[in-house]
Parts: C-alpha cells; structure tokens; sequence
C-alpha cells in the first residue's frame, strides 16, 4: 500500500465486502441477505464492466489512473484475489446460511433429481410447452459464437469429437419455477435435465456454465460524431471486447483453452461460475414475505405539506428541503405535475441523468408540453448502462414536442435540476429544484438524497445560464481539459468550470481559520473520494490542525490516522439499508457554517468531465436541519466502519461489543433506523408510496 493514497480499485473492492458483512450479520432479516447478495452481484459486473475494462486499456502505461500510480502488474493478481474470497464468502453464506435458513421458513429449493417422478414428470411438460420453444440451441466446431454480455449459457459436449453446443438461458424468464407450494427448482436445472430435448440428435455428454462479461466503457471522436444519439445507438450494438470470463470449475483444459483464445483472455481473468447461483433465487424477493424483509416504512411527507394545496405558494414562503427516501419523493412528483396543470407556468427545464422505466416525471413532461408550455429536457443518453432507456424516452419526449437535447461528447451531464418558470402578475419567477440524486421514483425508495426547492432569484439565474449553456453548445471542451472560459454564477459552483477550486478555496479557508483562531472544521459526506488534488489539500488541512470528519460510502484514497500525514481526519462508511447517495460538505468558516449539497463526488472525472453542481444551503433552519441533525446520526452510526491507519475498515459495533457492550442489547442508533424513526414522528402519513408518486387529483395524498 502507498503511504499516501489506496489503490482506487481495491478501496471498491473493500466497499463490497463491507456488503458482504451486513449480509451475514444476524440482524438483517434473511431475504434481505439475499438482496444484498444480489447486489454484490450487480456491483462486481459494473466493476469488471467498467473499472477492470480501463485498467486493461491502461497496461500499456503500467501504471494505474489511481492517486497511488499502482503498476498494472501488481495490480491484476490483487483484483483477482479479492474478487474470488468475495465470491467464496458469498457463496458460503448462500449454502451455508441463507439456504438452510429459506428451508426452514419453509421455502423449499428442491433439485430436479430429487424431486418424485411425478413431479418431475409434470416439470417436463412445463419444460416443452413454456421454456423449450424459446430455446435456440447452437452446435458447432469452429469458431466459437459471440457471447452476450452478462448472458449466462450452457456449454455442451457431444458424441462427436470436436463438436461443441450451446444455448442461452433466457433471462426474459422466471429464474425459479414453483414445483408445489413453497417448493421451487430452478430454471437452469430444469433446462439441464432436459438437454436432450434441446439438441436432437446428438448424444450429450457434459455441460457446463459460462458467463462472459464484457467492456463497457466507449470513447467518442468528436470529428467523427454527425449525431450524438445515433452514436451511442451504434455503439450500443457494436461488438464489445470480453474482460472477464465465469466458468464452471470442472470444465476440461482444451474447452477452456479455446473460449480464453477466442475471447482474448488470460488466466487473471477467470473466475468461477459458483457466484451465480444467488441470482437465480430472486424471484423469491417479489412479493416477499414481510417476516423476512425489513420492516416496511412508508415515507412521510414534509410537515409544511399540512393544508398547502399549491406547491408553489409553499416554496415562494421558503425554501424546502426534502431527504428521500424518508420523506417522500411524491414531493418532486408533485412539483412536476402542479407545474405540468398550472395556467401560469410558462416553461420547465429539467435535466435527466437516469429515471425510471416508467417515469411520472417524463410524463409531466409530455403533459406540459401538450399543455402550451415551453419544455425543454437535457437527457444525458451516456448514463452507463441506462443509454438504451434514455435514447428511447428522448425519442418518446422529441415526439411530444419536448425540445430535447442529449449532451456533449467528452463531458456528461451529471447535474440534478428543474427549473419552472411561472408568470406571477408583471414578472417571471423561477422555481428551482436542485438534487443529490435522479429522478427516478425506483431508486427515490431505497437510496438516500436530498433535494432542494427554492424561489431564491440568483439560483434561477444561475441554472437559467446553465441551461442556456446546455442547450446553446456553448461548452466546447477538447479532450484534455475544458472550457476555453468559465461562466460567472452567484451561487452555483459549477464543474467542470471551477468546482475543484471552489472546494480547495474552502478547505485552504479552514486551514487559515485554523492558524488564526484555532476554530478549522470540515464535515464532507460523499459516495467516493479520489481527487488527488483534493486529498493533498485535506491532508495539509490535517497537518494545519484542521479537524476533519469524512462520511465516505465507497471508494476512498485517502488514509486517515497517520501520525504526520491525516491524524486530524476520520474516514467513516455508513452502508445498510439503504445506498447512501447524497453529497454534503460542511466547512465551519469561523461560525459562518458554510454548507452545500452537490450532485458530485470527489473524483477527477465529477470535477472535469462531468456538468455538476455544489449549491448551497442559505436558510438558518435547513442548516440546522442538516448541520445538527442529518450529520451528526451519520457520524454517530454505531453499525458504520471505521477506516483506520492500514487503510483497512472495522465496523463500529464490534469494536463496542470486543470493548465490553452489550451484544444483545438493541441498536438504537443505526443510522437508518433513526431516521425513520424520526420520520415517522415528525413527518405526514400519506398513501401508500407507489399510489402516492401516480396520484393525480388536486389535493396532496395525505391518508
């Protein structure tokens, strides 16, 4: 480990297995070790999808794009290493946990041989009538087919020397088939035991499972790009190399010899195909059991929501802050729908960065269009892996008569907004909603954010300059660096203009607050912290005397606690319940308590390829709100990690129980748990969530 920075990928790497850790503790409710298992899942594709596919580019530099400068050499081994205890480690709480567990709630995975012959007999003709008619078996010798990206296929041998087969396992199909009540096989055993009946005529002799994962990252050339959208549609249907390759342990050596061949792979780049078997049980999370999740929350609507009937009236009194999903995200839904109906809106701009597949908010959109209003929508369509839905809702808006535009080529629009321009007697008032997080109703439930509304009249001209930049393509950055001037706003920092300087000016205030009264302070809770820049100016900060207290959910480069170096900062990761997603920086500024929330994490690529925004807080009682309520329950989640000194993480609550606390005591202040709890006391029941986010009648779903 570098003395100074930790290795970008293995910092993600111990996020997963921090994952890893909340699965297998007692008190997470047994399908929720399933979720979680799932997740890890999902997050290990996008890792070798993305960051293992760059740090293959980057071999040819030898070096790592990560702060420490790891060599690539070095590197690959560790990655694998990590990734393989992470899959045995979950693949041992599946069999060794979940799955006893599951049969004892009375869940039952059965396999297809174990099963009767009745009951095999009545799985058979499900197999002919349902599943194998959507099969398309594949024999051949040479070359070996393409295989999709994240698809999962069986591997045949046959009779025939040479000849190989294969199928596809349907992933438009349910994963897990009900044998009786409560008792289920799974689809890939099914389609195993009936081989025969896939490929006729020729004699099976072995099967096995393989999984390729491909690269998804793409690079654009900006004098070869006529249109944006139809760009990113080609590539999206273009050939994409492999990166990573799943296969089941006992495959012969020359089967494997000749997918690794094919697919341009080495040894680093194995894995085996144990790791999959979670997937095929989360069927088993819809309509889950309600003993055997969390205990379902509600989301409660904001206080100032009693007997206000028009939006708009409410944020012109003050600004509102809303910190999802505890309160509820109906609250931005409705903003969008008043505005879509309201005879004095004029115009709404909003930019799109991921939202759901079916969106109340791209349907506001479309009404207010057909409404007469001015609409006009910035969809990034190179959100990694939402780029086929965002090309199809930009399709769907340009139709309605959205003006739609779909970003740059080198920097993407990461920016959270709204902006409703509604005609008040002889002026225009624009009301803003600023986020942490998408407009998506989906994630709005399990991830964490805050979003702002405000009438505040320079936040309206400074997004309405922002978007006049947007639409204008008045942001011609090159591929190395950025605009050839920066834009004045008044509140707004705004990359990839100026948002790393804004943050290193505040820290270097710390500092000089520090030297000159001793008073230095800095909360920052983010999802990931890589900016070399910025790590280098908290460390000066640490040394300085500064007092620093980093809330960090995932990747962080930077090692707290080293006598010299950081001992004035502590590095915490809060990870439960719920994704922690948003962005919060608190610098003291001798008792001035200069708060902002931001769409940006504290990386290279948020501050100079990416549109993002850092806005601040301005009303005393949101400060308050956040500074001594939000803050301090993070910092004193006793179920987050600690990081210490070796750059590893050691959760808070067994520190407590090694020192002596009470292990069957009940944990009152997990973080999550204390802010349901808060908004179920303090905050509106209303309908529940997803009536809520579709309610279309006047008055606010208040139950």
């Amino acid at each position: 480990m570098s003395t100074k920075y930790i290795n970008r990928e293995l910092s993600y790497l111990a996020f997963v297995r921090r994952i890893i850790q909340v699965a297998a503790d007692d008190s997470t409710p047994l399908l929720e070790k399933l979720r979680f298992l799932i997740i890890i899942n999902t997050c290990l594709d996008e890792f070798f999808m993305v960051r293992v596919s760059s740090v293959r580019k980057h071999s040819t530099s030898k070096f790592s794009d990560s702060p420490e400068r790891m060599l690539i050499a070095e590197l690959c081994p560790e990655i694998q290493q990590q990734v393989k205890e992470i899959n045995k480690l979950g693949a041992e709480l599946l069999a060794q946990v979940i799955i006893p567990r599951l049969n004892a709630a009375g869940i039952q995975l059965a396999t297809y041989q174990d099963l009767p012959s009745s009951a095999r007999s009545a799985l058979r003709q499900h197999f002919c009538a349902n599943i194998l008619p959507i099969l398309t078996p594949m024999v051949f010798t040479q070359p070996l087919p393409y295989f999709d990206n994240l698809e999962d296929y069986l591997l045949v041998t046959t009779d025939t020397e040479g000849q190989l087969g294969c199928v596809e396992i349907p992933a438009n199909t349910a994963s897990l088939i009900a044998v009786s009540d409560n008792t289920y096989i799974t689809l890939i055993d099914l389609i195993t035991n009936n081989l025969q009946d896939i490929f006729i005529g020729h004699e099976i002799e072995q099967h096995y499972q393989l999984r390729v994962t491909r690269d998804w990252n793409y690079e654009l050339i900006e004098d070869n790009v006529m249109s944006l959208l139809s760009s990113i549609e080609e590539i999206n249907n273009s050939e994409r190399a492999a990166v990573r390759l799943e296969v089941a342990s006992d495959m012969p050596t020359e089967i494997l010899q000749k997918l690794t061949d094919t697919l341009q792979l080495g040894a680093l780049d194995l894995y085996d195909t144990k790791s999959r078997a979670v997937q095929s049980l989360g069927l088993l999370l819809k309509d889950a059991r309600e003993d055997l999740i969390y205990k379902p929350f509600n989301p409660r609507l904001p206080r100032r929501l009693v007997n206000n009937k028009n939006i708009f009236k409410l944020i012109a009194s003050g600004d509102l802050l809303v910190h999802h999903p505890f309160e509820s995200f109906y609250t931005v839904v409705e903003f969008l729908h008043e505005a879509a109906l309201d005879e004095h809106t004029v115009a709404i701009k909003q930019t799109l960065y991921r939202t759901s597949d079916e969106s109340r908010i791209v349907d506001s959109l479309i009404a207010a269009a057909e409404n007469g209003k001015k609409v006009t929508a910035f969809i990034e369509i190179k959100a990694r892996f939402d780029e086929e839905n965002n090309i199809q809702w930009a399709k769907r808006l340009e139709k309605a008569g959205v003006r739609v535009v779909c970003g740059f080529i080198y920097v993407k629009t990461h920016l959270k907004t709204t902006i409703v321009a509604r005609r008040e007697g002889e002026k225009i008032t624009q009301y803003v909603h600023l986020s942490t997080g998408n407009y998506n109703s989906s994630t709005a439930k399990t991830y964490t954010d805050i979003g702002l509304f405000t009438a505040n009249e320079e936040y309206g001209k400074d997004l309405s300059l922002l978007f006049n930049l947007l639409t204008s393509y008045n942001l011609t950055w090159n591929e190395r660096k950025q605009h050839s001037s920066s834009p004045k706003f008044s509140k707004l920092s705004v990359a990839p203009f100026a948002l790393r300087e804004k943050i290193i000016f505040h820290i270097n205030h710390e500092i000089s607050c520090q030297r000159q009264h001793g008073t230095g302070l800095i909360i920052a809770k983010m999802n990931a912290l890589v900016d070399k820049d910025i790590i280098d100016c908290l460390y000066a900060a640490s040394q300085a005397g500064v007092k620093i207290k980093l809330i960090v959910r995932g990747v962080c480069c930077l090692i707290p606690q080293v006598k010299g170096l950081s001992d004035n900062i502590t590095v915490s990761s809060t990870v439960g319940r719920f994704l922690e997603h948003s962005r919060i920086f608190y610098f003291y500024a001798k008792g001035a308590r200069n708060l902002y929330l931001s769409s940006a994490d504290w990386m290279p690529r948020n501050m100079d390829k990416r549109v993002e925004a850092m806005y601040p807080i301005l009303e005393e009682r949101l400060k308050k709100q956040i500074i001594e309520f939000i803050l301090p329950i993070y910092l004193n989640d006793s179920q987050a990690w600690s990081m210490r000194a070796d750059g590893t993480y050691v959760r808070r609550l067994a520190t407590s129980v090694a020192s002596g606390a009470d292990a069957s005591a009940p944990d009152k202040s997990s973080a999550h748990e204390l802010l349901i709890s808060y908004a179920r006391e303090s905050g509106i029941k209303s309908l529940p969530y997803e009536i809520a986010i579709r309610h279309t009648d006047a008055d606010h779903p208040i139950a």
